[in-house]
């Protein structure tokens, strides 16, 4: 078995974890009982898309894919914040119906 075979069996069983992970990670965002554990799921597969890329990237031999994941790293993190500071704002306002 040559380095090659070796390289490219690992990305594959690497894709199919990842496949996998994402998939739960989307169940996650589906039935989260709460604002708060859907952000945190569509954080975990902001990453895991990432892994997905990169394994791509390695798999493929092209560095530009190395680009889109850094890219997708910067859009998750503004997603992220944006979400967080929309928690923050929707809990410091009172609900409509308070006295």
């Amino acid at each position: 078995m040559s380095a090659a075979d070796i390289l490219s069996w690992s990305t594959l069983i690497a894709l199919i974890i990842l496949g996998l992970a994402l998939l739960i990670s989307v169940i996650r965002i589906i039935i989260g009982p709460t604002l708060g554990d859907r952000v945190l799921a569509l954080d975990l597969m902001t990453v895991i898309a990432m892994g997905l890329v990169g394994t791509i990237a390695v798999r493929t031999g092209l560095m530009l894919y190395l680009d889109i994941a850094i890219a997708l790293a910067l859009l998750g993190f503004l997603a992220t914040v944006a979400l967080a500071r929309y928690i923050l704002s929707r809990a410091a306002t009172p609900p409509d119906d308070a006295p």
